[in-house]
């Protein structure tokens, strides 16, 4: 447990109630989903999500000079538009892709 200067517990200090939830749950007791975006972990309490929200869960939000995917383990990968609602499930994996690609052409 850590305590800030004021004396107060810090982030890492959330009590014994926490450490006996589910690892999967939130403070509500509410089921957290965790999802990566391009390998960046994200937790995620709605059971379903549209595009433009998962679009604005990394930090900055993915731009519009990029399409989002959803991996499918096996199958083609899925671009997810804006309006289109993804079911939440543990594990679920999602990568951008500039919009336009140009062959030949180096980004960076």
């Amino acid at each position: 447990m850590t305590s800030n200067e004021d004396g107060s517990l810090g982030q890492h200090g959330q009590g014994a109630a926490h450490e006996n939830q589910d690892p999967g749950e939130d403070k509500q007791g509410e089921h957290a989903f965790t999802i990566k975006i391009d390998r960046m972990e994200f937790r995620v309490r709605e059971r379903e999500i549209t595009g433009l929200q998962l679009r604005q869960l990394p930090h900055p939000p993915i731009g519009p000079d990029r399409d989002l995917f959803e991996v499918v383990p096996g199958g083609s990968d899925v671009k997810i538009a804006d309006r289109d609602v993804v079911k939440m499930r543990d594990g679920l994996r999602f990568f951008t892709a500039p919009v336009q690609i140009n062959p030949g052409v180096c980004e960076g």
